[in-house]
C-alpha cells in the first residue's frame, strides 16, 4: 500500500522558458516568416504558453489547499532519458539552442535563454512522478510541467512542445521501472501527434486520444489511424467536432477508454491532462464536473488493473481561470472527492421550468 494518497510535482526552474517576441531571435528565414504572419494580426501577440499558467494552479493551491495533497519538486531528465524517443540528431540541435531566443517551427514554438533547461526539468518532473507511483511513495501524482510535451516528434518540436514528456515517462516505465505494458490516455483538446508518432509500432504502448477532429491544429487524430504492424490497434483516436462536452467526453470514457484498458491490462496508466476542452478556451464544452467524472472513471481503472497506478501529466489548457479550477478539480477528485456527474447542458433547467409552468398550458383535470 502506498505511504501516501497522491502528490503534485513541480519545479520552478520550469518558469525560465518565457519565449518574448519583443526581444531579438536568431536571425533567418523563420524568423522573418513568423514576424510577418504577427505583423498581420493587427493585434499585439504574446506567447500563450507563458509562466502564468503555472503560477495560476499553485496560486489556487495555496488559497484552497487540498487535504492529503503532498508537494514534490523535479528533476531534470538526462540526455539518455531524453534519447529513448527523441533522435541524438534532435537533441543536439536542441543543445544547441540552450541560453538563446530563437523560432523551432512555423506554428510559433520558440525557446528563450532558460527554455531548454526548463524542457529538461519538464520532462524529468514527469519522470519522477511516474518513479513515486512504481516506487509505492504515492497512488497517483500529478505531474504540473512545461512547457507541454504531446505534440513533440522524435525529430521535431511542435506546438509549444520541446521533449514530449508523457512519451519519456512511458519509456523510462518500460525500461528501468519493470512496466511491460503502459497506457496513455489524452484527452487535451488537440490530437497528441508527437506521442503517436512514437509508439506509432509498439505494441507495449497503448495509445487513446480523445480530441477535437482536423482540421483543429494539429491536423491528425483520424479514426482510422491505428497504428502500424504488430502494434496495429494499439492506437486509438476518437475525433470529436467543435463544441463538444460532457456527454461525448463520458460516453467516450465508458465505450471506448474503459473496454480498451481492460483488454489491454496496462501496469501504470498516464494521462496527457489537457485544460483546453473547457469552454472557456473555445474549442470545446466540458465541464469542471465532467473533468471530475472522466477522472474517477479513469482511476477505476487504474484500480482495476494496475493497483491504481495513475499519474497525470499537464498539456495545454490557456486560460487561466479554467486551467486552475480544472487541475485543482482532478486533484480533489483524486484525493477522493465526489462531484455530481453532469447531465447534457440546461436539460435539467429546462426540465425544471417544464414543472413550473405547467399548469399554464394544461388543465389540471387532464393529467
Amino acid at each position: 500500500m502506498p505511504n501516501g494518497t497522491i502528490a503534485l510535482f513541480h519545479d520552478d526552474r520550469m518558469l525560465a522558458h518565457e519565449p518574448n517576441v519583443d526581444v531579438p531571435f536568431l536571425p533567418g528565414r523563420l524568423d522573418r516568416r513568423i514576424r510577418e504572419i504577427l505583423a498581420g494580426l493587427n493585434a499585439q501577440w504574446k506567447y500563450p504558453e507563458h509562466p502564468g499558467r503555472l503560477r495560476a494552479v499553485m496560486d489556487l493551491l495555496s488559497a484552497q489547499p487540498i487535504p492529503g495533497l503532498t508537494t514534490e519538486t523535479g528533476r531534470p531528465a538526462t540526455r539518455e532519458e531524453l534519447g529513448r524517443v527523441h533522435t541524438t540528431h534532435y537533441l543536439d540541435f536542441i543543445e544547441d539552442l540552450r541560453d538563446k531566443n530563437a523560432w523551432l517551427d512555423v506554428d510559433t514554438t520558440a525557446v528563450s535563454t532558460g527554455s531548454v533547461l526548463a524542457a529538461e526539468v519538464a520532462a524529468g518532473t514527469a519522470l519522477a512522478a511516474v518513479e513515486s507511483v512504481i516506487e509505492g511513495r504515492y497512488r497517483h501524482a500529478f505531474a504540473l510541467v512545461r512547457p507541454p510535451g504531446h505534440h513533440a516528434e522524435p525529430v521535431r518540436a511542435r506546438g509549444f512542445c520541446l521533449f514530449n514528456n508523457v512519451a519519456v515517462a512511458a519509456a523510462h516505465a518500460r525500461s528501468e521501472l519493470g512496466c511491460e505494458r503502459v497506457m496513455i490516455l489524452d484527452w487535451d483538446a488537440h490530437h497528441g501527434n508527437g506521442t503517436q508518432d512514437i509508439f506509432w509500432a509498439d505494441p507495449d504502448v497503448m495509445f487513446i486520444d480523445i480530441h477535437r477532429a482536423a482540421p483543429f491544429y494539429p491536423g491528425s487524430g483520424l479514426m482510422e489511424e491505428v497504428g502500424v504492424g504488430m502494434a496495429e490497434g494499439s492506437t486509438v483516436n476518437v475525433p470529436l467536432p467543435g463544441g463538444s462536452g460532457d456527454v461525448a467526453y463520458l460516453k467516450a470514457m465508458r465505450e471506448i477508454v474503459a473496454p480498451a484498458a481492460d483488454a489491454f491490462r496496462p501496469d501504470i496508466i498516464l494521462v496527457s491532462a489537457g485544460f483546453d476542452t473547457h469552454w472557456y478556451d473555445l474549442a470545446l464544452n466540458v465541464s469542471y464536473e465532467g473533468m471530475s467524472v472522466m477522472t474517477e472513471i479513469i482511476q477505476s481503472v487504474a484500480e482495476r488493473h494496475c493497483d491504481g497506478r495513475l499519474v497525470f501529466v499537464l498539456e495545454g489548457g490557456y486560460n487561466l481561470e479554467s486551467l486552475s479550477h480544472g487541475v485543482h478539480t482532478v486533484l480533489r477528485t483524486l484525493a477522493g472527492e465526489r462531484f455530481p456527474e453532469p447531465g447534457a447542458a440546461g436539460v435539467a433547467e429546462v426540465e425544471a421550468a417544464a414543472r413550473f409552468h405547467r399548469n399554464a398550458f394544461l388543465d389540471p383535470d387532464q393529467e
